[in-house]
């Protein structure tokens, strides 16, 4: 997750990110990654409590799977919203 706020460069505006495809793709690549984790991860262990698990594994299909119809509202609000709500969950998670 620190790997998107690297691309993004510290900084959460949606008009630079639109107007960058390089952060754009390099942010979708990200995504891609954490819901192959997240997949694997409730494959060992389905009991294992993620919100939004779901959207984050749907989300990685899309994007592999549908490249072309990838909507720039739906990655960044995943970014702003949900991010933050997984990595404090990855967070616990390690520590017990």
């Amino acid at each position: 997750m620190s790997s998107v706020d690297g691309h993004l460069e510290g900084k959460r505006i949606f008009t630079e990110y639109k107007a960058n495809k390089t952060k754009r793709r390099a942010v979708e690549r990200e995504l891609e990654i954490i819901g192959e984790a997240v997949n694997k991860l409730l494959k060992i262990n389905p009991s294992i409590e993620i919100s939004y698990a779901r959207m984050i594994v749907d989300l990685r299909n899309k994007v592999i799977h549908a490249y072309d119809n990838v909507n720039d509202i739906v990655i960044w609000n995943v970014v702003v919203n949900h991010l933050p709500v997984l990595q404090a969950e990855v967070e616990m998670l390690l520590e017990d």
